[in-house]
């Protein structure tokens, strides 16, 4: 029986000529692994820039005192999992129902406190700005800024942090997030979902809220100048409701169209699909329309990627990427190496192979594949290669 296996660089090959075509309509989806790839640390002791949900949970849990501490560890004990997210969810819905009755030995008013603690202290560690040196995120924008494109790029993101938008700003890039003003920016659904801003302005929808998200007298969100001003406007995992009302509702609305257009390309990094919510949105879009496809580039192996892996094997349209082998058109298998497809290949596969293993479910290394595949950066293949590729 003849072993079914993938050949990275023929996939590698389309995925390239794809991201650097000006008429593909194509969409990023962060995740919270993209700033945990960035090492601020030394090569000894590595240091993430911002660290990932587990160490989140941890620096949240070292920072509560006394009561909130113990209603933080009975919930953790309570949901089998100590995720700041979830708990942070739990604790939002305790707030809100149990009025003067103690539940692990606080009330209603003590639970909407220790929200506030957690929220605070998630900001803290969240408000970090981008490394002077170089840099992902910098990278990114110049893979968008690269290309003369006929359509925006959408960028989605989980993340809360302000990394995207420093990163446009120092390269003075045009961005739009659906909020409109200076001051106290309002949001405005309706420029969403027309989406007529010109195509060099990159679209930036946070599907998780920001830091510099506030709430104001009316209850209304609008964005303030800088961290420092806002409450983070944060939906709860058990979130369903939450993400019904504006902002939110937008954001995951744009998400779905974007991924209804036809000949739509979402790449994902950093993302692992263990949100259920985004998840069942990317498989249910993708269902519905099969010319829009998903390249999710994971940074494990398969047998870690699960969440991923198993949609891969439901929808043909959504491509997973690890390590050490890939899910495509259904199709799980591992990687195995064959002729370059160019004459000049051979340094473009040292971009995402290495040691023989695929990297680039490594935000760093995908964000400078990505910056070396336009604008003039990239290796240059001859006419022949050229003509071959197209």
């Amino acid at each position: 029986m003849v072993e079914t296996v993938h050949n990275p660089d023929q996939y590698m090959y389309d995925f390239r000529h794809l991201i650097t075509h000006s008429r593909k309509k194509i969409g990023i989806l962060i995740g919270a692994g993209a700033p945990v790839s960035i090492n601020v640390g030394s090569d000894e002791n590595r240091k993430p820039l911002i660290p990932d949900i587990k160490g989140l949970t941890e620096i949240v849990e070292s920072k509560l005192k006394a009561e909130n501490k113990m209603a933080f560890d009975a919930l953790a004990a309570e949901l089998g999992d100590k995720n700041i997210e979830l708990i942070l969810s739990r604790v939002r819905a305790l707030a809100g129902v149990i009025g003067t009755t103690k539940i692990h030995g606080l009330d209603g008013p003590g639970y909407e406190d220790l929200s506030i603690n957690i929220c605070q202290v998630i900001k803290d560690v969240v408000s970090k700005g981008l490394p002077e040196k170089e840099n992902p995120y910098s990278h990114l924008i110049s893979w968008v800024n690269g290309i003369n494109r006929d359509y925006a790029v959408e960028l989605f993101t989980t993340n809360y942090d302000l990394l995207l938008e420093e990163a446009m700003e120092r390269s003075r890039t045009p961005y739009f997030d659906g909020f409109t003003g200076a001051k106290s920016a309002f949001f405005d659904p309706s420029t969403i979902s027309s989406n007529d801003l010109p195509s060099r302005w990159i679209r930036l929808w946070k599907l998780h809220g920001s830091i510099n998200w506030s709430r104001n007298v009316k209850g209304e969100v609008i964005r303030l100048q800088g961290q420092e001003d806002g409450s983070m406007v944060y939906p709860s995992h058990i979130k369903y409701d939450q993400t019904q009302a504006a902002p939110f509702s937008s954001m995951f609305d744009r998400l779905k169209c974007f991924l209804l257009e036809p000949d739509s390309l979402l790449i994902t990094t950093g993302f692992s699909f263990a949100d259920a919510h985004i998840t069942a949105k990317l498989d249910e879009c993708l269902s519905e329309n099969p010319s829009s496809a998903v390249v999710a580039l994971q940074f494990q192996s398969l047998a870690n990627e699960s969440s991923a892996v198993e949609v891969g094997l439901r929808r043909p349209n959504l491509s997973v990427y690890c390590r050490d082998g890939a899910v495509i058109n259904g199709v799980k298998a591992k990687w195995k190496i064959g002729e370059l497809p160019s004459k000049n290949w051979s340094v473009i596969r040292d971009e995402y192979w290495s040691k023989s293993e695929f990297i680039l479910g490594d935000y760093v290394s995908l964000a400078r594949f990505l910056a070396g595949s336009g604008g003039g950066k990239s290796v240059s293949l001859s006419q022949e290669d050229e003509s071959n590729e197209l």
